[in-house]
């Protein structure tokens, strides 16, 4: 039997249930403070002088006329500066120079949520003061959470201007923008990113303070931005439910631009999905009416569907139902949500992550606990002894409730919470040493999320979860950012020789798919120790670059043990026809 389009199946008693999509219609760390002289190991000479050039490869600036460019739309390039700046002189050059359209913001923003930008018509690139460096292939802005690893990696590297102009570019998206962003494009406005900002400032401050050019000035404006763009996190409708801890949130409507033009089929995809399992799928789906009756208003594309009903013993299928299909507002919140989170797509906040926005992740918490450790330090070095007081506090609040509604004992693991449903996911996702990372976890805690470590690792490093369900974000994949998220969590604790193990598994998964492709890529397949990606819910490329890949490298094969890194270099000298 044959089906066109998108098709999901599920089994209710006897009956086959098949979904069938078949034709949309239109509507609408902790890291180093200062580069590393150690020579590397020779075998490792030629990703290390990658890595080198590429971050000036990876480099934008006003000066780059591709820097407005934006693949993931591929619309004509639009360049849009506040309602309330000057007209920055290097834009007119830029205008002259790259022929591109210059427009003003229709609206001074002071805070998230005050403009949204869903019915912009025409999209663009969003300015910024300083030059940045992004993540690699389509990519030509500068994201929120990517920048912290690709920090790590410049301040290793001895980069610490190019470091530092970045986080000046975030001071820049809170005054102008309202909060550090996704990254800097106008379908960004809604949403921001795991929060990292304290990370990137103390990284930058402790790497010149390091070089005995230790910047006060400089350091008491970073503390007044980064307790500004705090706030976007513990106020509505960041806050998950009344649980005193915090959710991710995306202030926009209906489906988010990039998803339409850059991720082929996702919504029919799961549009289809939730067809063929409509005990999780009734909460996301509008279906229309028989002809003659009024229609239902949807927010995003809608398909023409078929709901097939076959026989378990019988061996033909009979078409009972056709109806239009679409995807409602609370999936489109849902899903916006979940591109804040950073992990998009994920099956972690329900399928295809729908429920996103329901939950009071593990990862968010530890970023703001951390967060709420990072202001009461500086807070201390600027000698506001009221202001470290008060964020003592804070902190020690949220680490109770960290400890009250995510922390599982009875599996050792912390997991997202559902405030809606008042109950603790059970979903197992490598954000569960985001604790250890942060200093959350206690030593008894650190040990249990030690043991559950054989759930994620495979030869190729940590996957992010061992559910295999199509999602980049998910099993067998493995990921940079969370390699190191990980591997500092270990050390942390003390778990050093667990540490180099896993950080080896990853950096040679690293090292060998280089050494054959001469390149560095955005995702590993950590079971084939491959840059072969089989995608299905998000993009599909595998990216090349890739900003916070090389930044996790220089990181993680600084921390690792002279003996192991010198047996990387070796293995990496041996012909490849020989491993």
């Amino acid at each position: 039997m044959r089906f066109l389009g998108s098709c999901r199946a599920s089994r209710a008693g006897a009956i086959l249930v098949v979904a069938c999509l078949l034709f949309p219609s239109s509507s609408v760390i902790a890291g180093g403070n200062s580069s590393d002289n150690t020579a590397a190991p020779k075998g490792l000479e030629p990703i290390e002088k990658y890595i080198s050039k590429a971050w000036d490869t990876l480099t934008r600036s006003l000066s780059d006329c591709s820097t407005v460019v934006d693949p993931k739309l591929a619309q004509a390039s639009v360049f849009y500066i506040p309602a309330d700046a000057v007209m920055p002189p290097n834009v007119t050059a830029m205008q002259e120079k790259c022929h591109v359209q210059v427009k003003r913001l229709p609206v001074v923003i002071h805070h998230p949520g005050e403009f949204d930008s869903s019915d912009m018509k025409e999209h663009g690139l969003l300015y910024l003061d300083h030059k940045y460096v992004v993540p690699g292939g389509r990519f030509n802005e500068m994201y929120g959470w990517d920048s912290y690893f690709i920090i790590v990696g410049l301040v290793r590297a001895g980069r610490t201007e190019l470091a530092k102009g970045m986080v000046e570019n975030f001071f820049y998206e809170i005054e102008h923008y309202g909060t550090v962003l996704n990254a800097n494009r106008t379908y960004y406005l809604t949403r921001s990113q795991p929060p990292f900002l304290t990370s990137m400032i103390l990284l930058v401050h402790d790497a010149e303070k390091a070089a005995g050019h230790e910047d006060r000035e400089w350091l008491e404006k970073a503390y007044e931005y980064a307790s500004r763009d705090y706030q976007n996190w513990v106020h509505d409708p960041h806050l998950a439910g009344d649980t005193g801890l915090s959710r991710y949130y995306d202030y926009g409507k209906g489906p988010a631009p990039e998803s339409l033009k850059d991720e082929a089929g996702i919504h029919r995809k799961v549009a289809a999905y939730f067809l063929g399992n409509p005990e999780t799928g009734r909460d996301f789906l509008v279906v229309q009416p028989p002809a003659g009756k009024p229609a239902i208003p949807v927010v995003g594309p809608s398909f023409k569907s078929e709901v097939c009903d076959a026989a378990s013993t019988g061996d033909h299928t009979q078409c009972t139902e056709a109806a239009t299909v679409s995807l409602n507002a609370e999936y489109y919140r849902g899903d916006r949500s979940m591109r804040e989170s950073g992990y998009d797509v994920s099956f972690r906040f329900g399928p295809f992550g729908a429920r996103t926005h329901h939950f009071a992740p593990v990862c968010l918490n530890s970023l703001l606990y951390k967060t709420e450790k990072d202001l009461e330090k500086i807070s201390e070095l600027l000698g506001k002894g009221e202001d470290s007081a008060k964020w003592h506090e804070r902190a020690a609040t949220r680490r109770e409730l960290i400890q009250k509604y995510l922390w599982d004992p009875e599996r050792g693991m912390y997991f997202d919470y559902d405030f809606t449903r008042r109950q603790r996911s059970t979903y197992e996702y490598v954000t569960t040493y985001f604790p250890m990372w942060a200093g959350v976890a206690t030593p008894e805690q650190a040990a249990s999320l030690l043991k559950n470590l054989k759930i994620f690792e495979r030869p190729g490093g940590l996957v992010m979860s061992p559910y295999e369900t199509s999602g980049q974000w998910d099993y067998p994949y493995a990921w940079a950012p969370n390699q190191l998220i990980a591997d500092v969590g270990l050390r942390n604790y003390g778990f050093n020789a667990d540490a180099d193990r896993v950080s080896y598994e990853f950096l040679s998964t690293v090292a060998e798919n280089f050494r054959r492709d001469g390149d560095i890529r955005e995702k590993y397949d950590a079971v084939t120790r491959s840059t072969e990606t089989q995608v299905g819910a998000g993009y599909h490329m595998n990216v090349v670059g890739f900003g916070w890949t090389n930044g996790v490298f220089l990181q993680l094969l600084h921390d690792l043990p002279q003996n192991l890194a010198e047996k990387l270099g070796a293995e990496q000298l041996v012909p490849a026809a020989a491993h």
